[in-house]
C-alpha cells in the first residue's frame, strides 16, 4: 500500500516547492521560512549540548596573556593555581619587581605550598607567617631577596555556583649583589686567623665595631634568628635558643664547622654537639654577654700561636677559640699543667661533665673549690657519683652553690642521674650558656640583649 501512494507523495511535495518559489516574497512564505529557522537563543547559549563558555576570571584557565618577564628567577617556586595578572615595577624601587596573581585556592593551601616549598629548596627564610591563614614570606637565596604576600580576598561578581572567595599573591624579588648579600657591612667574616665569633647574618644590617682583630665581637643586630624546628626542642629550652640566636652566638660558625645550616635555618636541637661547637658558643656566648666589659672577655688565639693539642691546627677554623680557652686555663691541656691532654678531640661529642667542667670557671671566676665524691653526694645526691672524673668533681660542686642558677638545674631539670658520660644535645648546650655567673651576681641573654648599644 505504500508503494502505490508514492506517486502522489512525490507530486505534493513538488506543488509546494513550486508554490514556495513562486511567492518568496508574499507574507505567507515569510511565516513559513520564520518558522522553519533555528532558534537563535541556542546560537548564544551552547549549555544545552553540556559545553560551557563561561568567562568568570575565576573558573577560567589559568592561561594569561601577561607574560612574566624574561629575566624573572627561575628559583622562585609558583603556585601552579595561580593566574598571572599584572607585572609592576615597585614604587620607589629602581630594580624590585612586583608580580600581582590569583587564585581560587584557599589561602591556607597556598601558604602552606610556599612554606614547604621555601624549606626543601634551601631558601633562608627571613620572615613567615604566623600562621596559615595569610601573610608575608621574605626568603633569600644567593643573592636573590623575594618577598611573597598571600591575602584572602571576596569575589563580588561571583556566579551562584562559583567560589566566593580567592586568594592575591603578590611576587617581590630584588636580586642583590653577590658582595652586599655576603657581607653587607664589609665585617670581619668567621673563620679569618685573626677573628671568630658572632658575625650578623648577611641579610641583616649591623653596627660596625671597632675592636681588635682577636676580639669577639657580638651580633648587635636587632633582628631575630630564626628557627623553623624548635618545636623539637623542650618547651623549657626554646626561649634559652632563641635569645642566644638574638645575641648572635650562632652566627659565627663557617666552613665545616659551621653547625646551623643557614639555608634551611634548622638548629637541630636534638642533635649532639661536639666539641668543637660547643667551644666556639662557649667563646662567642661569654663575650657577647660582656660586650661592654673587655676585662671579662676571652682573648683569642692567633695563627702563629703554638697549637696546645696536636689535633688543633692554627688552620683549623676553630683554633682561635679553642687555642684561646686552653691559654686561658678554662679547659684542661698541657698548659694547665695536665701532661696526658695532647688531644682536643674537636668532632667527639660533649658529656654533661665537659660542659660544667668548662662552663664553670667562666661562672665563678675564681679557683674551683676542693672536691670529693661524698661532698658531691652529700649536696647533689646523684646516685652515680662515682661515675664522675674527678677533674669534673670540683665543677660540679661549685655549681650546686648557685642555687637556681644552677647550670645543671637549668639544662636537665630536677633529677637524682647525673649521667656524666652521656653527650650533651645542641638544646642543651644553649640553656647552659644563657646565663654567666653566680646566683647573687651574673648576667643572663635577656639582660645582656638590653644592654647592646643602639647602632649610629
Amino acid at each position: 500500500m505504500l508503494s502505490c501512494n508514492r506517486p502522489a507523495v512525490f507530486l505534493s511535495l513538488a506543488v509546494l516547492l513550486t508554490s514556495l518559489t513562486a511567492c518568496a516574497n508574499a507574507p505567507i512564505a515569510k511565516n513559513l521560512e520564520q518558522s522553519l529557522a533555528a532558534d537563535p537563543r541556542l546560537q548564544n547559549n551552547s549549555d544545552v549540548f553540556g559545553e560551557s563558555k563561561n568567562n568568570d576570571p575565576q573558573t577560567s584557565s589559568n592561561t594569561s596573556t601577561i607574560q612574566l618577564p624574561p629575566e624573572f628567577p627561575k628559583d622562585i617556586p609558583l603556585y601552579p593555581n595561580a593566574k598571572l595578572e599584572a607585572v609592576t615595577p615597585v614604587a620607589d624601587s629602581e630594580s624590585q619587581i612586583s608580580t600581582r596573581w590569583q587564585s581560587s585556592d584557599p589561602s591556607n593551601f597556598i601558604t602552606s605550598f610556599y612554606r614547604n616549598q621555601l624549606q626543601t629548596n634551601n631558601w633562608q627564610i627571613l620572615q613567615q607567617p604566623t600562621d596559615d591563614v595569610g601573610g608575608t614570606f621574605k626568603a633569600q637565596r644567593g643573592d636573590l631577596v623575594v618577598n611573597i604576600s598571600i591575602q584572602a580576598k571576596s569575589v563580588t561578581n561571583a556566579g551562584p555556583n562559583q567560589p566566593q572567595t580567592a586568594t592575591e599573591l603578590l611576587i617581590e624579588y630584588l636580586p642583590n649583589s653577590p658582595t652586599t648579600a655576603q657581607n653587607p657591612e664589609n665585617v670581619p667574616q668567621p673563620g679569618d686567623t685573626q677573628f671568630i665569633g658572632p658575625v650578623p647574618p648577611a641579610n641583616l644590617a649591623t653596627e660596625p665595631q671597632n675592636t681588635p682583630d682577636s676580639q669577639v665581637t657580638p651580633n648587635t643586630s636587632s633582628a631575630t634568628q630564626e628557627f623553623s624546628d624548635l618545636n623539637n626542642a623542650p618547651p623549657e629550652l626554646r626561649q634559652h635558643i632563641q635569645d642566644l640566636a638574638q645575641l648572635g652566638v650562632f652566627s659565627g660558625e663557617s666552613g665545616s664547622n659551621k653547625s646551623i645550616d643557614a639555608s634551611s635555618q634548622q638548629f637541630a636541637p636534638a642533635k649532639t654537639i661536639t666539641r668543637r661547637e660547643y667551644a666556639s658558643w662557649l667563646v662567642a656566648a661569654n663575650n657577647a654577654m660582656y660586650a661592654n666589659n673587655p676585662a671579662k672577655q676571652i682573648r683569642l688565639a692567633t695563627a702563629n700561636t703554638q697549637p696546645a693539642f696536636s689535633d688543633v691546627s692554627p688552620k683549623d677554623a676553630s683554633f682561635p677559640a679553642i687555642q684561646g680557652l686552653a691559654e686561658a686555663g678554662l679547659i684542661p691541656s698541657s698548659l694547665s699543667g695536665d701532661a696526658t691532654a695532647v688531644l682536643f678531640r674537636p668532632d667527639a661529642p660533649l658529656t654533661r661533665e665537659q660542659l660544667v667542667l668548662w662552663k664553670l670557671p667562666l661562672d665563678t671566676r675564681q679557683a674551683l673549690p676542693a672536691a670529693n665524691l661524698e661532698a658531691v653526694k652529700q649536696t647533689w645526691g646523684f646516685q652515680d657519683v662515682g661515675k664522675i672524673d674527678p677533674k669534673a668533681l670540683r665543677a660540679v660542686l661549685a655549681d650546686f652553690q648557685n642555687g637556681e642558677q644552677s647550670t645543671i638545674r637549668r639544662v636537665f631539670g630536677y633529677t637524682t642521674l647525673f649521667q656524666p658520660k652521656k653527650p650533651v644535645t645542641r638544646a642543651e648546650a644553649a640553656a647552659a650558656l644563657w646565663y654567666f655567673g653566680t646566683q647573687g651576681e651574673g648576667i643572663s641573654a635577656v639582660e645582656a640583649l638590653k644592654l647592646k648599644r643602639p647602632p649610629t
